[in-house]
């Protein structure tokens, strides 16, 4: 089993350098899917309720010979409940629905501006981790103007945000925000939904060069920026491979080929925060 190093959140808890991506992951074959991985080393699962398959994750970890206390569970409050009555039902929901006792990592999923209910979800949140349902909490997809309103209004900084970073979109200075605030970038499609990132012929390079893969490549490049990616996979070899990711090390060289390829319209269906929406 792969020992992964940790990164301490602003809140004082621990995060593995890596986690795992349970999106898609439902019913009997996520079950099996989440538990080869917490099997393989995986103690990050990220979750949300609009994946549907807290159940499934909730009894991935009863059923793993690992303790509870020895895993980070995530999941994400949906834009359709920031209202703050509506965000601790949905809090205490997920909570049911997985049947646990606590997340460990509980994130506002989206921002959804336009409806101006994020600092309300936010206030949700706090209050929600005062009373032990929650070990620390964050946001995804927040924009530093968003994050700003947070903290000024609140007084309460996100200890993670978890956006869209890839080599071809690599957030230069959302991250360059977050580090500044002590907020720990999370990455999500760190591998840039399996598209033509994947047959890249500089990281191909690259991967050659360190006999590896090229999303082990990937990976290891979000390690060494500082961001924590959650792969997601349900096959046990590559579930392996995304984890194998601390023997090796790319030199600034080839940091910086990898940063090159990162463009403006790099987002790979466009989810800009500013105007985009979930539900």
């Amino acid at each position: 089993m792969t020992t992964i190093p940790q990164v301490t959140l602003n809140d004082g808890l621990l995060l593995p350098a890596v986690g795992f991506g349970t999106y898609k992951l439902n019913g009997a074959a996520g079950i099996n899917s989440i538990l080869s991985a917490i099997d393989t080393g995986y103690r990050l699962l990220d979750s949300a309720f609009n994946y549907e398959n807290e159940g499934a994750l909730g009894e991935a970890v009863r059923r793993s010979s690992v303790p509870r206390e020895a895993l980070i569970i995530t999941s994400k409050l949906p834009g359709r409940h920031h209202k703050y009555d509506e965000a601790i039902t949905t809090i205490q929901e997920s909570l049911f629905r997985a049947g646990l006792d606590y997340y460990d990592l509980y994130l506002i999923h989206w921002p959804n501006p336009s409806k101006d209910l994020y600092v309300e979800a936010w206030q949700a949140l706090i209050d929600a981790q005062k009373w032990g349902l929650i070990r620390s909490i964050g946001v995804c997809n927040f924009l530093p103007e968003h994050l700003d309103r947070l903290i000024k209004e609140t007084g309460v900084t996100p200890s993670v945000n978890q956006i869209e970073l890839h080599p071809y979109f690599s957030q230069e200075k959302q991250r360059a925000y977050d580090k500044e605030h002590g907020i720990v970038t999370e990455s999500w499609s760190p591998l840039g939904r399996a598209n033509k990132l994947l047959q890249d012929p500089d990281i191909k390079q690259i991967a050659d060069a360190h006999q590896k893969t090229i999303p082990q490549i990937i990976l290891r490049w979000h390690v060494q920026l500082g961001a924590v990616p959650i792969p997601k996979s349900s096959k046990p070899s590559r579930q392996l491979d995304n984890l194998s990711l601390f023997d090796f090390k790319l030199n600034d060289e080839e940091m910086q080929k990898i940063g090159r390829l990162s463009h403006a319209d790099g987002r790979t269906y466009n989810q800009d925060p500013a105007i985009y929406e979930e539900f």
